[in-house]
C-alpha cells in the first residue's frame, strides 16, 4: 500500500517510465462517459466529424494546461494540491482548489458509475432474463472500485497495465460486431459521411467543445499526482501527450459512430451494442469493457479526491481520506439524475475551475518562474503564508473569474477564454501590487531564492 500522501516523493523512487503514464492516462480517457458524451453530441445535431472534432479539440485544449502543471510532479515529486499552496497560500489552497476538487471527484465518480450501471443493468437483464435495480447496481459497483483506490499508486499501474489491452481488443470486437449486425447504415463509409441535422453548426459545436474542455480542466490541480513518480519530463510529455491524443480520438470515434449510424437516435454505443446483439459473447464483452473502463477512471477520481481531502485535513492519512471520498461518491451514485443533468453540472464545474487554472498557470510560469520551495509549502509563516495563510490576489481573481465566465458569449469558448483572461488579470494585479504590498513582495522574493540544499528547492528540471 502506498505510504506517501502529501509529502514529496524521494528521488530514488521516481522511476516510472512513459508507458506506465500512458496507460494510466489513456485508461482515464477511454471510459463509458466520454464515449456516451460523443454520442450525445451527434444526437444534438452535429455531423459525425463535427462531433469527433469538437470532443477531441476540447480535450486537447485542457491537456495543454494539464501538461504544464504536471511538470511540478516530475520536478519536485509533489501532489498537485500541495503545489497549489504556492499560489493560493497554505490555507487558501485547502479551501479553494482542494475543496473544489473533492466536489469534482465525487461528481465524476457518480457520473461514471451511473453511466456504466445503465449498461450493466441492461446486460444483466438480457443474460438472466430478470430485472435488476439501477440504484443497487450503481452502489455495489461503486463500492468495488473503492478497494483499488485506497491501495494507492501501485494499484493504478497494475490495473492500468492489465486493463488497457483488454479494453482495446474488446472495443474493436464490439465495433466490428456492430458493423456486421447493423447492415448498410453501419458501414464505415456511410457513417463517416453522416452530416447530422445541423452539420458543423458553430454554436452547437462550441457547446460540446467547451463541455469537454470544462470536464477535463478540473484535472489541472491533480496533473502532478500521476507524474510525481515519473523519471523525467520527457517521459511525462511522451506518455501524457500520446494518451491525450489517442484516448480522445478513440473514444469520440466510437461514441459518435453508433449515434451517427442510427441517425442520432441512439447516443449510447454500449446500449446499442446490447440491443442489436443476439450473442451472449457480445453481451459478456460489453460487460467486461464497461467494468474495466469504469474501474480505471474511477480509481483515479478517488485517488485524486483523497489527496485533495488530505490537503484540507492534514492529520488524516491518504487511506482514510480516499475511503471517505469513495463512500460519499457511492451515496451520490444512487441518484440517476446526475447523468441527465450532465451539461449543467459540467459547465458549473468548468465555471469554477477555469479561473483556478488561469491563476495557477500565470503564477507558476510567469511569477514563480517554475521554481518551488518545497519545504516552505508546509511552513506556517513561510514564503507561502501570504496574509494569514491566504493569497488575497488569487482569491479575488477566482471569485471575479466566476462572473467573467458567465459574461463571455458561448461562441467564444468560455472555458479557455476565462483561463486566458483571468490569468492576464492575475499577472497585471501582481505586477501592480508587488512593489506596494509588503507581504506579497517578501513572500515572492523569499520563495524565489535558490537554496543549496537540493531537497528544499530543485531549481532545474530533471531531463
Amino acid at each position: 500500500m502506498e505510504q506517501f500522501g502529501l509529502e514529496a516523493i524521494p528521488l530514488e523512487l521516481k522511476t516510472v517510465r512513459w508507458y506506465d503514464l500512458f496507460v494510466i492516462v489513456v485508461n482515464f480517457l477511454i471510459n463509458p462517459a466520454t464515449i456516451l458524451i460523443a454520442g450525445m453530441a451527434v444526437a444534438s445535431g452535429l455531423s459525425f466529424w463535427a462531433a469527433v472534432a469538437a470532443q477531441t479539440a476540447g480535450c486537447l485544449v485542457a491537456f495543454v494546461a494539464y501538461i504544464i502543471m504536471a511538470t511540478i510532479g516530475v520536478d519536485y515529486g509533489l501532489p498537485g494540491q500541495v503545489a497549489t499552496r504556492m499560489t493560493f497560500g497554505i490555507r487558501g489552497a485547502k479551501w479553494v482548489p482542494s475543496f473544489l476538487r473533492v466536489i469534482a471527484s465525487t461528481y465524476w465518480f457518480a457520473f461514471q458509475t451511473i453511466a456504466s450501471s445503465l449498461v450493466i443493468v441492461e446486460v444483466l437483464d438480457r443474460l438472466s432474463g430478470g430485472r435488476h435495480s439501477l440504484i443497487l447496481i450503481s452502489v455495489i459497483f461503486g463500492l468495488g472500485q473503492i478497494v483499488v483506490a485506497v491501495w494507492g499508486y501501485g494499484s493504478l499501474k497494475m490495473l492500468s497495465r492489465a486493463a488497457f489491452p483488454i479494453k482495446i481488443l474488446l472495443l474493436g470486437f464490439l465495433w466490428t460486431e456492430l458493423i456486421r449486425a447493423g447492415g448498410p447504415d453501419f458501414r464505415l463509409r456511410h457513417v463517416v459521411q453522416y452530416h447530422g441535422v445541423l452539420g458543423w453548426h458553430w454554436p452547437v459545436f462550441v457547446v460540446w467543445c467547451n463541455s469537454m474542455a470544462a470536464g477535463w480542466i478540473v484535472m489541472i490541480t491533480d496533473a502532478a499526482d500521476f507524474c510525481r513518480y515519473s523519471r523525467s519530463r520527457v517521459d511525462m510529455w511522451l506518455g501524457t501527450g500520446l494518451a491525450a491524443l489517442s484516448g480522445c480520438s478513440l473514444c469520440t470515434f466510437v461514441g459518435a459512430y453508433g449515434a451517427a449510424a442510427t441517425y442520432g437516435k441512439v447516443p449510447g454505443f454500449f446500449v446499442l451494442a446490447v440491443d442489436m446483439s443476439a450473442s451472449r459473447w457480445t453481451l459478456v464483452a460489453v460487460l467486461v469493457v464497461i467494468v474495466l473502463d469504469n474501474w480505471t477512471i474511477n480509481v483515479l477520481n478517488l485517488y485524486t479526491g483523497g489527496l485533495s481531502l488530505s490537503n484540507i485535513f492534514e492529520n488524516i492519512g491518504r487511506f482514510w481520506t480516499t475511503l471517505a471520498v469513495g463512500l460519499a461518491s457511492v451515496v451520490l451514485s444512487g441518484f440517476p439524475s446526475v447523468v441527465s443533468g450532465y451539461l449543467q453540472y459540467n459547465v458549473a464545474l468548468g465555471n469554477l475551475f477555469a479561473p483556478v487554472a488561469g491563476i495557477l498557470l500565470a503564477d507558476y510560469l510567469f511569477v514563480r518562474l517554475r521554481r518551488v520551495q518545497v519545504t516552505a509549502l508546509f511552513l506556517k509563516g513561510g514564503p507561502y503564508w501570504y496574509w494569514k495563510g491566504f493569497n488575497p490576489v488569487a482569491i479575488f481573481w477566482t471569485l471575479t473569474g466566476f462572473w467573467i465566465y458567465f459574461a463571455i458569449p458561448a461562441a467564444w469558448m468560455q472555458t479557455p477564454t476565462t483561463v486566458l483572461l483571468v490569468g492576464a488579470g492575475y499577472l497585471l494585479s501582481m505586477h501592480l501590487l508587488l512593489p506596494r504590498v509588503n507581504f506579497l513582495r517578501t513572500n515572492l522574493y523569499s520563495a524565489l531564492e535558490v537554496m543549496n540544499d537540493g531537497s528544499t528547492v530543485r531549481s532545474r528540471p530533471r531531463f
